[in-house]
């Protein structure tokens, strides 16, 4: 289901809008946590998650687009706010790009949290390849309904290098990814492993101005630095418990 979402979300959301919805999993991830497995993660915690969407935000959203949340210019003009949603997803809820990233957010949230229960029966890198697998099954079959290209027979639309960004993206994108994350995320406390996903767009932004020659404006800048602080406050405590219990050890 996030595959899923995931693709149809990127092909209808804006870039930076669509990013900050799909990283703010941590948010759902950390309230699953704390009603099924109370875990506690404190104010402080709590105020790391604030900081880190905050920072997503700085990071991701167009600038025009912060400064006129800034200036409360949508309270001043609902009505005009209604419209240009709506012209911007004439088809409704199901065309918005939002939306479908909001459902791959939450079923990342979910699948992120079930890991902890399927990893008492398996292995859970064993799990990671069969939960793609299993997964994969219905995205195929949909693919092949909507006659793309790879599963058609029409492999002339594809060339080398959208073989490799395939490969890459099923290797390193994926399985390496995934197992590593689920991995973890059945030993560890689920809230502050996935606020590390706080990270990605900054990989993102980096790599993009290393390779693309993109540039980081000041506010963008900030964001970064707004962003890591979430993820210290977040794992803040299990720090200062690390630090302590290797004094005790000394």
């Amino acid at each position: 289901m996030f595959q899923g979402f995931l693709a149809q979300g990127l092909s209808r959301t804006s870039a930076g809008l669509g990013s900050v919805i799909i990283d703010s999993q941590p948010l759902t991830v950390a309230l699953l946590a704390a009603l099924l497995f109370g875990e506690t993660i404190g104010p402080l915690g709590a105020l790391g998650l604030a900081t880190g969407v905050l920072g997503l935000c700085l990071l991701e959203v167009p600038e025009d687009t912060l400064f006129s949340l800034l200036r409360f210019e949508w309270l001043s003009a609902p009505s005009e706010v209604s419209q240009s949603l709506s012209s911007l997803n004439p088809g409704g809820l199901w065309e918005s790009g939002e939306w479908w990233m909001l459902l791959a957010a939450q079923s990342m949230a979910v699948g992120t949290v079930m890991v902890r229960w399927v990893s008492k029966y398996v292995d859970p890198v064993v799990a990671t390849g069969w939960h793609m697998l299993l997964g994969g099954i219905p995205l195929l079959l949909l693919s092949v309904s909507a006659h793309e290209p790879a599963v058609s027979g029409h492999f002339s639309d594809l060339d080398s290098h959208d073989f490799l960004a395939l490969l890459y993206t099923s290797v390193f994108g994926c399985a390496v990814s995934y197992g590593v994350f689920f991995y973890n995320a059945s030993r560890g406390n689920l809230t502050k492993l996935s606020s590390l996903t706080f990270l990605t767009p900054m990989f993102a932004a980096f790599f993009g101005y290393l390779y693309l020659d993109e540039t980081l404006t000041q506010i963008q800048l900030g964001g970064a630095a707004v962003t890591l602080v979430g993820i210290y406050l977040v794992n803040f405590r299990s720090l200062a418990d690390s630090l302590a219990s290797t004094k005790d050890e000394l």
